[in-house]
């Protein structure tokens, strides 16, 4: 053990973390934190991996029940069950990463807020019973929250999500939440609305963003063994993203029209170089996921908006 008082890991078959070892630095030779490799440690409180550490292995930290802070930027995945059951834990840097395993951070009753920039598939009871947790942030990058993955987090109150349909599938997602609060990944929105200048078009889309959070509060997330008004939180959510995103379609489709038919007109009487440079450019705005459903889909939708409605 170092004379700062970290130990470093190497990996190595056999290898003994010395009992009075709080603070741990993965060895940089290591680009995988092998499965179960501090299984049970009661003793290490820090984790410090430099950033060539792509993948923390399952079950690699759990039920370490003094950790509290881990290090992780250059991570991308974080196996099944690697912290579940670490109670202290309340600390956790993971810029890079991008999935996250089933139980993954399963009973970590420390954990109050996740920043997760990168994120793109959040698995099955990921913060399954992380019941401090009241604030997650995702990026742009996110492109699915499978079924249960913030069952009973009975303490979050708010999330940031990107504007993307069917990124949302599962009722149970916040099934036991007192989720209240959905933020929009910043800038993302707000671009179409600057790109567009009618006023109508502003103020249908600001009582969209503040209709979510009025709706939020009253609508039941279920009581994690209750069938009735199991699920509302994400229906809600679901069908305020899909609202949005169609309003998004038909102000673009006529924004669009306008401006064809402006330009349409500039090219008569300008030069084709200054309409390719100046002109052309105005027609294109922020794009967004938006699937579509056949006829039957969208009669299922009519269906879940007027549950909606009742929350």
């Amino acid at each position: 053990m170092a004379a700062d008082g970290w130990y470093t890991y190497t990996g190595r078959e056999g290898e003994i973390i010395p009992r009075n070892a709080t603070r741990v630095r993965i060895d940089e030779s290591l680009t995988v934190i092998p499965a179960w490799a501090f299984y049970g440690n009661r003793n290490i409180e820090e984790v410090e991996c430099h950033d060539r550490v792509k993948t923390v292995g399952e079950e690699a930290f759990s039920n370490c029940t003094s950790l509290r802070l881990i290090i992780m930027s250059g991570v991308k995945v974080v196996e099944c069950e690697a912290f579940s059951c670490c109670y202290a834990l309340a600390y956790v840097e993971c810029d890079k990463l991008e999935i996250i395993r089933h139980h993954a951070f399963l009973d970590c009753e420390s954990l109050t807020s996740i920043n997760l920039p990168s994120a793109k598939i959040i698995k099955e009871d990921a913060f399954l019973d992380c019941h401090a947790l009241t604030n997650v942030v995702f990026g742009k990058e996110l492109e699915s929250i499978k079924e249960c993955a913030f069952f009973r987090c009975t303490s979050l109150e708010r999330i940031t999500i990107p504007l993307k349909d069917n990124m949302i599938t599962d009722d149970d997602i916040f099934e036991g939440c007192n989720l209240l609060h959905v933020d929009l990944v910043e800038g993302e929105l707000h671009e179409s609305i600057d790109a567009l200048l009618w006023e109508e078009w502003k103020n249908d889309m600001n009582e969209e963003i503040n209709s979510i959070n009025q709706i939020l509060p009253t609508t039941p997330a279920g009581a994690g063994d209750a069938v009735v008004d199991m699920g509302g939180k994400a229906l809600a959510i679901r069908m305020w993203i899909r609202s949005v995103l169609r309003k998004i379609i038909q102000y673009k489709a006529q924004h669009f029209s306008v401006l064809e038919e402006a330009a349409a007109r500039l090219k008569l009487a300008l030069p084709q170089d200054i309409v390719i440079k100046n002109v052309i450019p105005f027609l294109e705005l922020p794009s967004f996921t938006f699937e579509v459903g056949d006829h039957e889909d969208e009669e299922d939708d009519s269906e879940e908006e007027e549950e909606e409605s009742s929350y």
